[in-house]
């Protein structure tokens, strides 16, 4: 079926498409239209002009459209979730979890519409300031442009999409290639509310031709991306004086301190942390660091837990590992696999592709600091065990890497737990979780090559709106 872009509240066709195909099945499921910079041109121009209509609306209506899309999500919630498993071969427990976080999210963003607080600000303490009221203002920015990835097709679109709108932004939305069918399904609901025709607009396309021009188009105030370091870092290098929100890589890390007691519970996270989504997650469990005296019972456990993990079709609601989002990136899994083995890693599960779509989920130990599997984001179904002895040494090996999203501890021992949460360097340090735990109200993003900015509706929409003061002389 041919899609169609949708710009100033209408549906456009392409001058041409490009077919797009399950990641599970190899099954051409649509035809994509491809943006020409005319298309994007007109998409930044109908924002832009739609910003006068934006600005009429008060904080009540906005917040009023946002839970008109919220509804919409919950009528169409089995849908969405199987386009889900669809494009981007997400298992369907896992796709329904994600339509969950994005009503959440955008629930969210309907509050904090109504929660976009300025302050007053006492002038009279110093000499000259007396006899003024003076306050601040958030305003919106103007013209957003969103650019996302394939891994949460849905919810991370809602962390640019509901924050602009609640603050009073308009969007042009450049979604990944693999999964324009969220995108596509997310306008559809939005045409649906009394969002201004223009306020939102879908472009899809190659980022590589159309991207580019959509971060440096002088009427686009603000650039909110989540990728790769390396797209995300050349983004702000060419982004000039906008406000640029960045969502980067990972290789998250987790310590297991010496007083904790492994149970089933905490086994389950672990694994649940590594191989959700087949480790498709920024904030993907990657490294492991469990004290020497623990180790072997850890990893008998480990084992025999992921190995019970059920492989199949994303649209089996029992299935836990499918497909990666592409060949390629199995075969560049397995050879990453292989190196490190080679390098005297200890092969304990997995370590083999099922098919050539699939990876099994593999547990690596003893792993090199500089193996791939342990420095780079392997984004896909491997997890590294490395022993410590001592506290520091393990937090040295968290911290030892380019990125810094989150980290995690399980420990027993308060003094260990704050230690830990002031020594390491990350954007958030989960106590007694994995760091893949993430819910949609909390600060989101990280240091390092990890990111620039943060997410979480009430701190996006701070990304999104200049600060204006206010002073009058009585």
């Amino acid at each position: 079926m041919k899609k169609k872009l949708y710009i100033n509240g209408n549906w456009i066709e392409g001058s041409t498409y490009v077919d797009l195909f399950a990641p599970h099945s190899n099954e051409k499921i649509a035809e994509i239209p491809q943006a020409t910079r005319e298309n994007l041109e007109n998409a930044i121009n109908s924002a832009k002009n739609a910003s006068i209509e934006m600005e009429k609306l008060s904080a009540y209506e906005r917040s009023v459209i946002l839970e008109q899309l919220v509804d919409q999500f919950k009528e169409n919630r089995i849908r969405l979730a199987e386009i889900l498993a669809l494009e981007a071969s997400k298992p369907l427990k896992v796709a329904f979890g994600e339509i969950d976080r994005t009503i959440a999210t955008y629930k969210i963003a309907s509050e904090e519409a109504k929660r976009i607080y300025g302050e007053t600000i006492p002038l009279d303490a110093v000499v000259g300031g007396e006899s003024r009221v003076t306050y601040t203002v958030r305003e919106p920015i103007g013209v957003v442009g969103a650019i996302t990835p394939f891994n949460f097709p849905f919810n991370l679109v809602a962390h640019k999409v509901g924050p602009a709108i609640a603050a009073g932004n308009t969007i042009v939305l450049k979604p990944a290639s693999q999964t324009p069918l969220s995108a596509i399904a997310l306008a559809e609901m939005i045409d649906k509310t009394d969002l201004p025709k223009g306020a939102f607009n879908l472009i899809t396309g190659k980022g590589s031709e159309i991207g580019d021009a959509l971060v440096t188009h002088p009427d686009v105030q603000a650039i909110t991306f989540t990728g790769s370091p390396e797209v995300g870092i050349s983004l702000k290098s060419k982004a000039g004086l906008k406000k640029v929100t960045l969502e980067l890589g990972s290789n998250s890390a987790l310590i297991i301190d010496e007083d904790v007691q492994l149970t089933k519970e905490l086994i389950n996270r672990c694994v649940w942390g590594s191989f959700v989504y087949n480790g498709q997650v920024c904030i993907s469990l990657q490294r492991i660091f469990v004290h020497d005296s623990l180790l072997n019972d850890f990893l008998t456990q480990m084992k025999e837990t992921t190995e019970n993990l059920k492989v199949g079709s994303p649209l089996d609601i029992e299935t836990d590992i499918s497909a990666l989002i592409s060949s390629k990136d199995v075969i560049r899994i397995d050879q990453w696999v292989k190196n490190s083995i080679n390098e005297g890693s200890e092969l304990i599960t997995g370590g083999n592709i099922i098919n050539d779509q699939i990876y099994a989920p593999t547990i690596l130990a003893n792993v090199s600091n500089t193996c791939e599997v342990s420095c780079k984001e392997i984004f896909g179904p491997v997890v590294t065990v490395n022993s410590f002895q001592n506290l520091d040494d393990a937090i040295n090996e968290v911290n030892n890497s380019r990125y810094g999203l989150q980290a995690g501890i399980y420990t027993e021992n308060l003094k260990n737990a704050l230690y830990a949460t002031k020594k390491l360097h990350v954007g958030g340090v989960l106590v007694n979780d994995v760091p893949t735990f993430r819910v949609d109200l909390m600060p989101y993003g990280g240091v390092k090559e990890s990111g620039y900015g943060r997410e979480g509706i009430k701190y996006a929409i701070q990304e999104m709106t200049e600060l204006k003061l206010i002073s009058i002389k009585m």
